[in-house]
Protein backbone atom coordinates (compact mmCIF):
# COMPACT_ATOMS: atom_id res chain seq x y z
CA UNK A 1 0.00 0.00 0.00
CA UNK A 2 1.10 3.54 -0.73
CA UNK A 3 -0.08 6.59 1.18
CA UNK A 4 -1.08 9.72 -0.70
CA UNK A 5 -0.98 13.22 0.76
CA UNK A 6 -4.20 14.95 -0.30
CA UNK A 7 -5.28 18.59 -0.33
CA UNK A 8 -7.27 20.19 2.46
CA UNK A 9 -10.35 20.63 0.25
CA UNK A 10 -10.63 16.84 0.12
CA UNK A 11 -11.92 16.90 3.69
CA UNK A 12 -15.12 18.62 2.53
CA UNK A 13 -15.40 16.38 -0.52
CA UNK A 14 -15.35 13.30 1.68
CA UNK A 15 -18.36 14.62 3.60
CA UNK A 16 -20.24 15.25 0.35
CA UNK A 17 -19.48 11.67 -0.67
CA UNK A 18 -20.82 10.55 2.68
CA UNK A 19 -24.05 12.48 2.15
CA UNK A 20 -24.40 10.92 -1.30
CA UNK A 21 -24.01 7.39 0.07
CA UNK A 22 -26.50 8.07 2.86
CA UNK A 23 -29.06 9.32 0.33
CA UNK A 24 -28.69 6.10 -1.65
CA UNK A 25 -30.15 3.98 1.17
CA UNK A 26 -31.22 6.10 4.16
CA UNK A 27 -33.64 3.59 5.71
CA UNK A 28 -31.09 0.76 5.82
CA UNK A 29 -28.46 3.12 7.26
CA UNK A 30 -30.87 4.05 10.04
CA UNK A 31 -31.56 0.36 10.73
CA UNK A 32 -27.82 -0.41 10.85
CA UNK A 33 -27.10 2.42 13.30
CA UNK A 34 -30.09 1.37 15.42
CA UNK A 35 -28.67 -2.16 15.53
CA UNK A 36 -25.38 -0.81 16.90
CA UNK A 37 -27.19 0.88 19.78
CA UNK A 38 -29.25 -2.23 20.44
CA UNK A 39 -26.06 -4.32 20.61
CA UNK A 40 -24.32 -2.01 23.08
CA UNK A 41 -27.51 -1.60 25.15
CA UNK A 42 -27.98 -5.37 25.32
CA UNK A 43 -24.35 -6.01 26.27
CA UNK A 44 -24.50 -3.28 28.92
CA UNK A 45 -27.74 -4.67 30.36
CA UNK A 46 -26.57 -8.29 30.44
CA UNK A 47 -22.92 -7.80 31.37
CA UNK A 48 -23.07 -4.29 32.88
CA UNK A 49 -19.58 -2.71 32.85
CA UNK A 50 -18.08 -5.78 31.18
CA UNK A 51 -20.56 -5.29 28.34
CA UNK A 52 -18.85 -2.04 27.37
CA UNK A 53 -15.47 -3.79 27.37
CA UNK A 54 -16.84 -6.55 25.14
CA UNK A 55 -18.34 -3.95 22.79
CA UNK A 56 -14.94 -2.23 22.44
CA UNK A 57 -13.45 -5.55 21.30
CA UNK A 58 -16.32 -6.17 18.85
CA UNK A 59 -16.46 -2.58 17.57
CA UNK A 60 -13.78 -2.79 14.80
CA UNK A 61 -15.57 -5.79 13.28
CA UNK A 62 -18.89 -3.91 13.35
CA UNK A 63 -17.22 -0.85 11.83
CA UNK A 64 -15.76 -3.03 9.09
CA UNK A 65 -19.28 -4.22 8.36
CA UNK A 66 -20.49 -0.65 7.85
CA UNK A 67 -17.59 0.02 5.51
CA UNK A 68 -18.34 -3.18 3.62
CA UNK A 69 -21.75 -1.65 3.06
CA UNK A 70 -20.09 1.49 1.72
CA UNK A 71 -18.12 -0.59 -0.76
CA UNK A 72 -21.28 -2.40 -1.83
CA UNK A 73 -23.00 0.92 -2.56
CA UNK A 74 -19.93 2.13 -4.43
CA UNK A 75 -20.08 -0.97 -6.64
CA UNK A 76 -23.75 -0.47 -7.42
CA UNK A 77 -25.01 -3.13 -5.02
CA UNK A 78 -27.68 -2.77 -2.34
CA UNK A 79 -26.86 -1.96 1.26
CA UNK A 80 -28.10 -4.83 3.44
CA UNK A 81 -28.55 -5.37 7.16
CA UNK A 82 -26.20 -8.37 7.08
CA UNK A 83 -23.36 -6.10 5.97
CA UNK A 84 -23.08 -5.05 9.63
CA UNK A 85 -21.79 -8.51 10.57
CA UNK A 86 -19.70 -9.21 7.46
CA UNK A 87 -16.47 -8.34 9.28
CA UNK A 88 -16.95 -11.38 11.52
CA UNK A 89 -17.08 -13.53 8.38
CA UNK A 90 -14.23 -12.05 6.35
CA UNK A 91 -11.55 -11.15 8.94
CA UNK A 92 -12.75 -12.12 12.44
CA UNK A 93 -9.41 -12.80 14.14
CA UNK A 94 -7.55 -9.65 12.92
CA UNK A 95 -10.52 -7.40 13.71
CA UNK A 96 -11.06 -8.87 17.17
CA UNK A 97 -7.31 -8.58 17.75
CA UNK A 98 -7.55 -4.91 16.86
CA UNK A 99 -10.45 -4.55 19.28
CA UNK A 100 -8.40 -6.15 22.05
CA UNK A 101 -5.47 -3.83 21.31
CA UNK A 102 -7.83 -0.85 21.43
CA UNK A 103 -9.25 -2.04 24.76
CA UNK A 104 -5.80 -2.50 26.31
CA UNK A 105 -4.73 0.93 25.06
CA UNK A 106 -7.81 2.63 26.47
CA UNK A 107 -7.46 0.84 29.81
CA UNK A 108 -3.81 1.91 30.06
CA UNK A 109 -4.77 5.51 29.32
CA UNK A 110 -7.58 5.34 31.86
CA UNK A 111 -5.10 4.02 34.42
CA UNK A 112 -2.78 6.95 33.77
CA UNK A 113 -5.70 9.41 34.01
CA UNK A 114 -6.80 7.85 37.30
CA UNK A 115 -3.30 8.09 38.72
CA UNK A 116 -2.96 11.76 37.78
CA UNK A 117 -6.47 12.69 38.90
CA UNK A 118 -6.14 11.02 42.29
CA UNK A 119 -8.74 9.20 44.37
CA UNK A 120 -10.75 12.26 45.36
CA UNK A 121 -11.21 13.56 41.82
CA UNK A 122 -12.05 10.12 40.41
CA UNK A 123 -14.59 9.40 43.15
CA UNK A 124 -16.24 12.72 42.41
CA UNK A 125 -16.19 12.20 38.62
CA UNK A 126 -17.40 8.58 38.63
CA UNK A 127 -19.61 8.28 41.70
CA UNK A 128 -20.47 11.90 42.44
CA UNK A 129 -18.88 11.65 45.87
CA UNK A 130 -18.99 14.91 47.83
CA UNK A 131 -15.84 16.89 48.45
CA UNK A 132 -16.19 18.86 51.67
CA UNK A 133 -13.15 21.08 52.01
CA UNK A 134 -12.49 23.94 49.60
CA UNK A 135 -8.81 23.01 49.28
CA UNK A 136 -9.81 19.50 48.29
CA UNK A 137 -12.18 20.89 45.66
CA UNK A 138 -9.43 23.06 44.14
CA UNK A 139 -6.91 20.23 44.20
CA UNK A 140 -9.38 17.75 42.71
CA UNK A 141 -10.29 20.21 39.93
CA UNK A 142 -6.62 20.86 39.10
CA UNK A 143 -5.83 17.15 39.08
CA UNK A 144 -8.83 16.35 36.90
CA UNK A 145 -7.93 19.08 34.40
CA UNK A 146 -4.37 17.79 34.16
CA UNK A 147 -5.62 14.22 33.82
CA UNK A 148 -8.04 15.14 31.02
CA UNK A 149 -5.29 16.99 29.16
CA UNK A 150 -2.91 14.03 29.43
CA UNK A 151 -5.73 11.66 28.43
CA UNK A 152 -6.44 13.72 25.31
CA UNK A 153 -2.77 13.79 24.34
CA UNK A 154 -2.45 10.03 24.80
CA UNK A 155 -5.68 9.27 22.95
CA UNK A 156 -4.65 11.13 19.78
CA UNK A 157 -1.91 8.66 18.69
CA UNK A 158 -4.17 5.72 19.62
CA UNK A 159 -6.99 7.10 17.48
CA UNK A 160 -4.57 7.78 14.61
CA UNK A 161 -3.28 4.20 14.79
CA UNK A 162 -6.80 2.74 14.70
CA UNK A 163 -8.57 5.22 12.39
CA UNK A 164 -8.07 3.38 9.06
CA UNK A 165 -7.02 0.00 10.46
CA UNK A 166 -10.32 -1.93 10.08
CA UNK A 167 -10.50 -0.79 6.45
CA UNK A 168 -6.94 -1.92 5.76
CA UNK A 169 -7.58 -5.26 7.45
CA UNK A 170 -10.79 -6.04 5.56
CA UNK A 171 -10.09 -4.62 2.13
CA UNK A 172 -6.31 -5.06 1.87
CA UNK A 173 -5.79 -8.10 4.11
CA UNK A 174 -3.04 -6.35 6.09
CA UNK A 175 -2.27 -7.75 9.58
CA UNK A 176 -3.39 -5.56 12.52
CA UNK A 177 0.02 -4.25 13.62
CA UNK A 178 1.11 -3.38 10.09
CA UNK A 179 -2.28 -1.79 9.39
CA UNK A 180 -2.02 0.30 12.57
CA UNK A 181 1.38 1.58 11.46
CA UNK A 182 0.01 2.51 8.03
CA UNK A 183 -3.02 4.20 9.60
CA UNK A 184 -0.84 6.27 11.92
CA UNK A 185 1.46 7.38 9.07
CA UNK A 186 -1.54 8.21 6.87
CA UNK A 187 -3.14 10.34 9.59
CA UNK A 188 0.17 12.08 10.27
CA UNK A 189 0.77 12.75 6.56
CA UNK A 190 -2.73 14.21 6.14
CA UNK A 191 -3.09 15.73 9.60
CA UNK A 192 -4.31 19.17 8.45
CA UNK A 193 -6.79 17.71 5.96
CA UNK A 194 -8.16 15.37 8.61
CA UNK A 195 -8.48 18.31 11.01
CA UNK A 196 -10.56 20.15 8.39
CA UNK A 197 -12.63 16.98 7.97
CA UNK A 198 -13.17 16.45 11.72
CA UNK A 199 -13.88 20.14 12.35
CA UNK A 200 -16.49 20.13 9.58
CA UNK A 201 -18.14 17.08 11.11
CA UNK A 202 -18.10 18.79 14.51
CA UNK A 203 -19.90 21.79 13.00
CA UNK A 204 -22.47 19.47 11.45
CA UNK A 205 -22.93 17.94 14.89
CA UNK A 206 -23.66 21.38 16.33
CA UNK A 207 -26.20 22.01 13.56
CA UNK A 208 -27.86 18.67 14.39
CA UNK A 209 -28.18 19.83 18.01
CA UNK A 210 -29.99 23.07 17.09
CA UNK A 211 -33.49 21.51 17.51
CA UNK A 212 -32.54 20.62 21.09
CA UNK A 213 -30.78 23.93 21.82
CA UNK A 214 -33.59 26.12 20.46
CA UNK A 215 -36.71 24.03 20.99
CA UNK A 216 -35.73 21.38 23.53
CA UNK A 217 -36.41 18.60 21.02
CA UNK A 218 -34.20 15.79 22.32
CA UNK A 219 -35.67 13.14 20.01
CA UNK A 220 -35.07 15.14 16.83
CA UNK A 221 -31.48 16.03 17.70
CA UNK A 222 -30.79 12.45 18.83
CA UNK A 223 -32.15 11.16 15.52
CA UNK A 224 -30.15 13.62 13.44
CA UNK A 225 -26.88 12.86 15.25
CA UNK A 226 -27.20 9.09 15.48
CA UNK A 227 -29.20 8.13 12.40
CA UNK A 228 -28.19 10.78 9.85
CA UNK A 229 -24.83 12.21 10.85
CA UNK A 230 -23.37 8.87 11.98
CA UNK A 231 -23.87 7.11 8.61
CA UNK A 232 -22.47 10.17 6.84
CA UNK A 233 -19.38 10.01 9.06
CA UNK A 234 -18.73 6.35 8.26
CA UNK A 235 -19.30 6.83 4.54
CA UNK A 236 -17.00 9.89 4.64
CA UNK A 237 -14.23 7.93 6.37
CA UNK A 238 -14.56 5.29 3.64
CA UNK A 239 -14.15 8.04 1.04
CA UNK A 240 -11.05 9.32 2.84
CA UNK A 241 -9.59 5.80 2.87
CA UNK A 242 -10.14 5.54 -0.89
CA UNK A 243 -8.46 8.90 -1.45
CA UNK A 244 -5.41 8.34 0.78
CA UNK A 245 -4.51 4.69 0.17
CA UNK A 246 -3.85 2.94 -3.10
CA UNK A 247 -2.12 -0.27 -4.13
CA UNK A 248 1.39 -0.24 -5.61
Amino acid sequence: MKIKQVGTKQGLQWILNGVYQFRQSPLVWIILCSALYIIIATLSYVLQLYGLLVFIILFPALQAGLWAGCRALEQGEKLKFLHLFSGFKTSPVPLLTLGAISLVGQLLIFGIISTIAGDVAMDYAIEGARVNEETEVIKAADNMLSALLVGLILHIPLIMAIWFTPLLIVFNKIPPYAAMKLSFIACLSNFITLQVFITSLFLLGIIALIPYILFGSVALSFGLVNFVLMPIIYASIYASYKAIFYDI
